[in-house]
Order: structure tokens, then C-alpha cells, then sequence
């Protein structure tokens, strides 16, 4: 893969210079693009959007609106990789033209974007100016994402079961259903969690702690604290909660066995009875399962009480943006004006499960996705920041990964408590060490 990537921009490199890479003065929305020429490299990890884009003719779709412009695209395995690959090639200046971001990774790469403030894309986005960075938007988020526990109804109803509404009910909801179905199935878990991928336990570990207590710049906040895993905090809180669920047998016999394709797989199959997924998890188990007549979604409970307002988070996904390392910056500005204008962003926002960051194209939410918010009528969306310098700074310092905590709760003898006031012992050498106030 290092070596195709390598190539590829050698190869774009290359084309740059036998064209010129002429910028021209051409706008994203203006003349013919006869005045933007170059080849584009745009790197993505999403399978859904490379199936899209290989079944509409990306390519030759953009190049209807510039003819002497190119796109190459460039599908790395996952996002693992990807943010692996973008790290090495930001070092030795060979970013790709245009790449993706997620919440927590645009401050990990803000010196290598450029500002897409002034950029129509950007005025008609509904979440990128609240991801702004220094008074600049680095990307544009190509969904407003939302997460969901996904459930089958008929395992609920056989199990005499029901949605639950708090963390208590969800815990005994659970318990329920793995007694009732594992009984006849040694193999069943009421909730399918592939914890061998480690970030599948995003849900829990990654949003729970900005669910507590409707903080969703607790990350931030972290960085401004010595001992931020300590007793009474809102992550101290969440990960006892999810370490509660997750040693409760709920899981199954072996969640750290199966990878987050094979937990989907499973489920799609009823050989598990709950999920949690992103919006973007509805198209694949779609995909998997016979039939989606008895799939239904509700948010995650974290309250403790009803008395609490129900909080679910929604984020911006996928943010797009253009590189410093780009030979052509103009084109790509106007390529990402084309891919959010309606030659290319209606039609792939109709072909995923995702909700619309646009305001200009507005989407009803598939209608099994939309059964979570008829739950919840009056629930409180907490905006999510995945963290930005100070946070990413101290947490690569001590090494602090949620994600990979998830999955050492599930090893024999952890320690939840020894581990977090190690993590504490580690925030406030670190805090003093980067000098973050």
C-alpha cells in the first residue's frame, strides 16, 4: 500500500509538472473550469463512498465541469491506516490533495490545511464553523452524524423486553435477553461489540464521558485539569458505568474474538440482539441481514434516572479539506465546492443512511433511524468536540487511548480503578511537562 501511495504521487508530481498545475483564476462555482487543470489525488478510507463513487463515474462526472482536471482516488483499508499513512506522508510533504478528517484528528493535522472559510461549501455547512480552529474551518463535515443502538424488535418481544430509558434499564435489558437467548446459544450476546478491532467501544468510551453530564467539550476541559479520571469526574463516572456493562456477561464469551465486521455480521444474523453504531452502521447491516422489517434504533441511555434529560450526541463526520501540500489549491477548493453542489452531493447523501450537514440539502432521516428520536421527543443533542491541541498534546504524552481501555476491560483481572489513577499520576506530569495551564 505505502509503495501504490508513493507512486501515485510521484505520478500526480509528474503530471503537475508536464501541465503547469495551472491554477488559473477560475472559482469552484464559476466559468467552464477550462482554466483549472491538474490531477488531483484524493484519499479516502470510507468503502460505502468508494462504492459510490465507483458506480457514478466520480471521475468523469467532475471532469464534465473541468476538462483538463483529473481526479485520482485513493482507497486506503481503514481508518487505522489511513490516519497511519497521513501522519507519515504529512512528514515527508506528500500529503494528498484533498483528504478527510475526523473531530479529533483536525487539530492533529491543522498546520497541514488550509482555510475553507470563504468557500460556499463552507457558508452552507451547519456544523463546520463550530469545529472552526483559531477562526479557521479546516474541513468541511460531509454528514451530521448521530449514533444509535440498533435492536431487534421480535428478540425484544420474545425476550419481554423493552426499549430502555435509563442505564439500569439498558443493563437489565441486557442481562435479560443474554439469559433468555444464550440459554439454547452458547454463542449469543445480547450485545455485539467486536472489541478484537478495539475501536468498535467508541460509543461507550469515546462519547459516554460528554454524555454525563451534557459536556461535549469534556475532552477539552480534561486538558485543563491535573486529575481528570479522579472520582465524582464525568469519564470516572461513564467508565464505571461501561465496565459495569461490559463484566456483566452482556458481551457474550468472547467479544475480544471478534472484529467489528464479524459483531455486525452477527447481529444482521440475530445472533446478537443489540448494537451500537453510527448512522453509517444502518447500510451495513442492511446489507448483511435477510430482512430489516423487525430493526429498530433508540439512543444510548446513559442517565441514571428519568428525572435527568436523555442525552445523544450528534457530531460533523468526514471533513474534508484541502492540504498545504497541494500543487493546485485552487483546484482542489473547487473540487470540494463541486462535491458539495448538486452535481455530485445529493445524490450520495440519497445513497447513504447519514444525515445532511447542509443546509441547502436537507435529508429526512431514514425512517428505522428515525424511530430513536419518536423515543426521545424531548431529548437534548449534545454537540461533540473530539479535543483539540492542549487535549491531543497531553493525551499522546501519556499514551491515553479510550478506545484501547474498552478492550482491556474486558481482560481477566483489570483493575478499573488502579488504571485510572495511573492515568491521573500521568495527566499531571504531563500537564507540567507541556506547560498546558
Amino acid at each position: 500500500m505505502k509503495k501504490k501511495i508513493l507512486c501515485s504521487l510521484l505520478a500526480a508530481a509528474m503530471l503537475c509538472g508536464l501541465t503547469g498545475c495551472n491554477g488559473g483564476s477560475g472559482s469552484g462555482e464559476s466559468g467552464n473550469g477550462d482554466g483549472l487543470s491538474c490531477k488531483l489525488v484524493f484519499a479516502i478510507w470510507d468503502n460505502n463512498l468508494m462504492e459510490y463513487i465507483e458506480a457514478n463515474d466520480m471521475e468523469g462526472k467532475f471532469k464534465e465541469k473541468y476538462p483538463n482536471a483529473e481526479i485520482e482516488v485513493e482507497k486506503i483499508k481503514d481508518d487505522s491506516e489511513y490516519w497511519n499513512s497521513m501522519k507519515m506522508r504529512a512528514s515527508a510533504n506528500q500529503l494528498p490533495d484533498v483528504m478527510f478528517n475526523k473531530p479529533f484528528t483536525l487539530s492533529r493535522f491543522q498546520e497541514y490545511l488550509l482555510d475553507l472559510s470563504d468557500t460556499e461549501a463552507c457558508k452552507n455547512n451547519t456544523l463546520a464553523e463550530g469545529y472552526a480552529i483559531n477562526g479557521k474551518v479546516l474541513g468541511i463535515p460531509q454528514t451530521a452524524g448521530y449514533e444509535y443502538v440498533y435492536y431487534w424488535k421480535d428478540m425484544f418481544t420474545e425476550a419481554g423486553v423493552e426499549v430502555p430509558d435509563t442505564w439500569e434499564e439498558l443493563k437489565a435489558v441486557s442481562k435479560k435477553l443474554q439469559e433468555h437467548f444464550g440459554a439454547n446459544d452458547p454463542d449469543f450476546m445480547a450485545i455485539a461489540l467486536g472489541a478484537k478491532d478495539e475501536w468498535p467501544d467508541y460509543p461507550y468510551m469515546e462519547f459516554m464521558p460528554a454524555l454525563v453530564n451534557g459536556n461535549g467539550q469534556n475532552w477539552n476541559n480534561m486538558a485543563k485539569t491535573d486529575t481528570p479520571f479522579a472520582g465524582g469526574s464525568d469519564i470516572n463516572t461513564a467508565y464505571h458505568r461501561v465496565y459495569d456493562l461490559f463484566t456483566s456477561g452482556v458481551l457474550g464469551k468472547d467479544p475480544l474474538g471478534l472484529g467489528n465486521d464479524q459483531a455486525t455480521n452477527l447481529f444482521a444474523q440475530k445472533k446478537a440482539a443489540i448494537i451500537a453504531l453510527g448512522d453509517w452502521g444502518l447500510q451495513n447491516i442492511q446489507n448483511a441481514a435477510d430482512s430489516t422489517d423487525q430493526l429498530g434504533t433508540f439512543y444510548l441511555p446513559v442517565r441514571e434516572t428519568e428525572s435527568e434529560p436523555f442525552r445523544y450526541v450528534v457530531q460533523g463526520d468526514s471533513f474534508m479539506g484541502v492540504t498545504t501540500h497541494s500543487k493546485n489549491p485552487e483546484l482542489a477548493k473547487a473540487f470540494v465546492e463541486w462535491y458539495y453542489s448538486d452535481a455530485w452531493y445529493p445524490g450520495y447523501l440519497s445513497y447513504i443512511s447519514s444525515a445532511s450537514s447542509m443546509s441547502n440539502f436537507p435529508k429526512d432521516k431514514d425512517p428505522i433511524l428515525a424511530e430513536a428520536d419518536k423515543l426521545q421527543p424531548d431529548g437534548v443533542p449534545v454537540m461533540y468536540d473530539g479535543g483539540g491541541d492542549d487535549f491531543t498534546a497531553v493525551q499522546n504524552e501519556t499514551a491515553f487511548d479510550y478506545k484501547k481501555l474498552g478492550a482491556q476491560m474486558l481482560t481477566d483481572n483489570f483493575d478499573l480503578d488502579a488504571a485510572l489513577a495511573e492515568l491521573d499520576t500521568k495527566w499531571t506530569a504531563a500537564r507540567a511537562k507541556l506547560d498546558i495551564k
